[in-house]
């Protein structure tokens, strides 16, 4: 079995192919992602204002800055000019002061913009007539994030990129390994070598492994020292997560190589199994806007259980009791595929 799993380990390492796909391949999106999503909040709405506007003007410097977080507002001469800025779409709103009315024009075109631009000004009408009457408020809003404040997107992009790469690694490490050792005859000699089937089996399982604790010592590591990740709670009880996930998709893996006999048809399968997997388990976007029936068909598969586990011990900040249902079901899949793939196995071609 040692010399099993070195052969198999040196094969993986030489095979650049293998390796782009396995590791490279899913650090450019950690890249891509932690790069281009790190620090990045909600975009700001231009707004134009024409003339004085004595409510923003004469706005105290603090709230000022904290509205300027939100919205960029550019003074200019020509309202028609900049109301008709806004029906074509380059500007979000506009905005003037007749008498005690404050004007705002906005486009219902982008449904999004008008309700943060209505709802803004409303506030400050509300706190400038709050100022004029001399009345202090009875409720004062006190916003609380749950979350660290230091948190960054790179918190949630990382374990959902560092799931897909294990599930794609893992999955077509498999399929592709065992649809080439069955065409080259391989099989065939090991089955006719003094080798048992458990040593081959276990020998693939250990490589498989090492790959999956080096893919996420690589995540991380360069999460970390790159893009500011911040490991909170029991983020150790991820790698438990790796582990067992990377069981899930082996078996996986192992059934696609089972039923398929060629190495391009074991390609094509694994593709078909796990790119819309990694879309519907939350790998690339978060599926809490999805519709019910789809984020149904999300929990029934093994990658969003691995994701949202690692999410919640390296994330969240939980602990051992976030992590024993995705674990359960990562090793149920693990179980039953790999009973389905011994029934479908065939040594030769």
């Amino acid at each position: 079995m040692t010399s099993l799993s070195r052969a198999m380990f040196l094969g993986f390492l030489r095979d650049r192919m293998t390796l782009f796909w396995a590791v490279l391949f899913p650090l450019m999106f950690l890249v891509l992602f932690g790069g281009i999503l790190t620090d990045q909040g909600a975009s700001k709405i231009e707004v134009a204002q024409v003339g004085d506007v004595a409510v923003l003007d004469e706005m105290p410097e603090q709230q000022r800055d904290a509205l300027e977080e939100s919205i960029e507002i550019e003074k200019v001469t020509n309202e028609a000019a900049a109301v008709q800025d806004v029906r074509d779409g380059d500007l979000a709103g506009v905005v003037t002061q007749d008498g005690d009315r404050l004007v705002l024009h906005y486009s219902q075109a982008d449904q999004v913009s008008a309700a943060r631009l209505t709802t803004t000004f409303r506030g400050i009408v509300d706190g400038a007539n709050l100022a004029v009457t001399g009345t202090p408020p009875t409720f004062e809003l006190d916003p609380r994030q749950v979350e660290d404040e230091s948190l960054e997107t790179i918190q949630y992009v990382t374990p959902g990129l560092l799931g897909w790469a294990i599930a794609m690694s893992a999955t077509f490490g498999a399929a592709v390994n065992l649809v080439n050792w069955r065409k080259s005859g391989l099989l065939r000699r090991l089955r006719l070598a003094p080798v048992t089937t458990p040593s081959v089996v276990l020998a693939r399982v250990g490589v498989s492994l090492t790959v999956a604790l080096g893919q996420t010592a690589i995540f991380i590591g360069l999460a970390v020292g790159a893009f500011g990740l911040r490991l909170t709670g029991a983020w150790p009880l991820a790698i438990v997560l790796v582990l067992a996930g990377t069981l899930s998709f082996l078996s996986i893996g192992l059934l696609a190589g089972s039923v398929c006999r060629t190495e391009e048809g074991a390609v094509g399968l694994a593709n078909f199994i796990v790119l819309p997997m990694a879309f519907l388990s939350g790998s690339f976007f978060p599926m809490d806007g999805a519709p019910g029936w789809l984020q149904a068909i999300s929990r029934l598969l093994p990658l969003r259980h691995l994701n949202d586990g690692m999410m919640d011990v390296m994330v969240r900040g939980q602990g051992i009791e976030a992590v024993w249902q995705p674990l359960l079901i990562l090793l149920a899949f693990a179980a039953v595929c790999s009973a389905v793939s011994a029934r479908l196995f065939r040594w030769d071609a």
